[in-house]
């Protein structure tokens, strides 16, 4: 298992609470708070430490401090095994299927224009062919100066 750690500053004063007394009581109930506060988040508790600091004192001096912190944990894992991929079986054809193709049945005509229309077309079609029928003939050309 692997952990992920959150380290933040232990209190440095107290928290005034009804029924909590004394200086030592109030820092007692800001620790709990802030561990309980973390809990809540899934935080588990590790230690407490305290650690040296260096810190700047005036222009050229430093000066050693000692901080101390508390140590919190929780499982990197729980985030990572919400996620669970699944393959889904293929139940139909990635390409649609063409549809049928309907042709209108040609004894029914839908409207009188429309019946009247084939009519038409076919004598438009014989007017056609007279007209290119002349314009086809074309004499050869003249060797005229």
């Amino acid at each position: 298992m692997t952990f992920e750690y959150k380290v933040i500053p232990s209190p440095t004063r107290g928290l005034k609470a009804k029924g909590v007394k004394g200086p030592d009581g109030r820092f007692a109930h800001a620790l709990e708070h802030q561990m309980n506060m973390l809990a809540a988040e899934g935080w588990e508790f590790v230690r407490a430490e305290t650690l040296p600091n260096e810190e700047r004192s005036g222009l050229t001096g430093s000066a050693t401090t000692y901080r101390s912190v508390l140590v919190f944990r929780r499982n990197k894992t729980d985030e990572v095994a919400v996620f669970h991929p699944e393959r889904i079986p293929a139940t139909s054809r990635a390409v649609p299927a063409t549809p049928p193709v309907v042709t209108p049945e040609a004894d029914m005509p839908v409207s009188d224009q429309e019946a009247d229309a084939p009519a038409a077309n076919d004598e438009y079609e014989e007017m056609s062919e007279e007209v290119s029928a002349t314009e086809v003939s074309v004499s050869p050309p003249s060797d005229r100066p």
